[in-house]
């Protein structure tokens, strides 16, 4: 029984040996496949092994490097800003509408829409009644204080010799100083109309009425509105306004900021201004007035900004970007937007390397943009080399095709 079991014996360590043999053989030759095909791997810009922490990598060929540009990444400052989109309008507090101090028929209109006007500038004029029973009135004041003059003048004779009692002088002197006082009430109720002391002085000499009525305007400025028309009855207060006249050395930039900001949006923020009639011009100023209410549709808050128009460029109604300085200033490490690539799910990454062969991919969390740059919140350093161009052919060569 024993030496039966002899041969069996030898026969399975034969087994066993060959068994081993084989797998060892098969081994060296899996291992030889895979160290000639991983160079090849290597060579053609394949994804080769994930690194310690565990960042999918590539190493690319001499030819493939020709078409990605690398850069050391550094700090840079980025400006707290909200943009808005909005529009020109005028400064209504420093929007003027003139009518007419008295009723009356309008007789020239002497500025259009669009004209600039000085303060002071005649803008139409008008036949008053008003004014004409005040000239009349002044005239008559100015026959009675004659007429008063020369009765007291000869009083004054008269008593000198005593041929009028004192009685009838003293009445001669009040009469004149009556005249007197009605002659400056008639002088000062014309001058309310506007009239110049010149001017009531020569209808005095002359016995002659102004029936001109001339309103000017109140401030420096342009004209932007008319609704004076020559022969048109006007009152005061009555709309429209024959004209209406705005400074325009400032002027109101109207803007609607999204819900979402509204919480970094407060008065007396710095804010610039660019139009599209002026788009290389810069216009500064700050927020004057925010929104109490949000509009229920657009979910935006209206906020006003007062914008400094030395040129007299900007027109109400222009369309304008509007960009507000919410804070100041961050410092902090920062990539070009083209070394940034979107993944899929949404995440972001960026591709570091420290040979210039071999690149690893990085999931980094972003926030600012500025000038072609996107501010780096976590996962890069200073120093450190990454991609700024050709982000996107990295990002391809580790993603694997439908085929493979």
């Amino acid at each position: 029984m024993r030496d039966s079991l002899l041969p069996l014996t030898f026969n399975m360590k034969w087994v066993l040996r060959g068994a081993a043999a084989a797998g060892v053989a098969a081994t060296i030759a899996a291992l030889s496949y895979l160290t000639l095909h991983g160079k090849a791997a290597h060579a053609s810009g394949a994804p080769v092994t994930a690194s310690a922490a565990s960042e999918p990598a590539v190493q690319l060929t001499a030819a493939q490097l020709g078409s990605i540009r690398m850069g050391i990444a550094a700090e840079r400052t980025f400006p707290q800003e909200r943009t808005a989109v909005g529009n020109i309008d005028f400064n209504e507090n420093l929007a003027v509408q003139v009518f007419t101090p008295y009723q009356g028929k309008i007789i020239k209109a002497y500025l259009e829409v669009g004209d600039s006007v000085a303060k002071g500038q005649t803008l139409f004029t008008i036949e008053s009644p008003d004014l004409i029973q005040a000239e009349s009135t002044l005239i008559g004041a100015a026959a009675t204080l004659d007429q008063t003059a020369s009765a007291l003048a000869r009083a004054r004779k008269l008593y000198a010799v005593q041929g009028i009692d004192q009685n009838d002088y003293e009445t001669a002197v009040a009469n004149q100083q009556i005249a007197e006082g009605a002659l400056k009430a008639g002088r000062d109720a014309v001058q309310v109309f506007g009239k110049s002391a010149a001017e009531i002085d020569a209808m005095i000499a002359n016995r002659k009425i102004d029936p001109t009525l001339v309103v000017p305007s109140p401030i420096a400025g342009r004209v932007t509105a008319r609704a004076a028309q020559p022969g048109l009855l006007v009152q005061p207060g009555n709309a429209p306004a024959p004209y209406t006249v705005a400074d325009v050395v400032t002027v109101w930039m109207l803007a609607n900021v999204s819900e979402s900001n509204i919480r970094y949006v407060h008065a007396g923020q710095d804010v610039s201004v660019a139009t599209l009639a002026y788009p290389d011009q810069v216009y500064a100023g700050k927020i004057t007035n925010v929104g109490s209410s949000v509009d229920p549709n657009l979910h935006t808050l209206l906020i006003r900004s007062e914008i400094q128009n030395p040129r007299r460029e900007l027109l109400p109604g222009m369309l304008a970007n509007f960009v507000i300085r919410t804070g100041t200033p961050i410092t902090s490490v920062a990539v070009p937007q083209a070394g940034i690539v979107r993944e899929g799910d949404g995440t972001m990454t960026l591709w570091v390397t420290t040979d210039q062969r071999r690149f690893l991919q990085r999931t980094v969390r972003l926030g600012l943009e500025s000038d072609g740059y996107v501010q780096v919140l976590d996962g890069l350093k200073p120093g450190e080399r990454v991609v700024t161009e050709g982000a996107v052919l990295l990002d391809n060569l580790l993603t694997p095709t439908e085929s493979d």
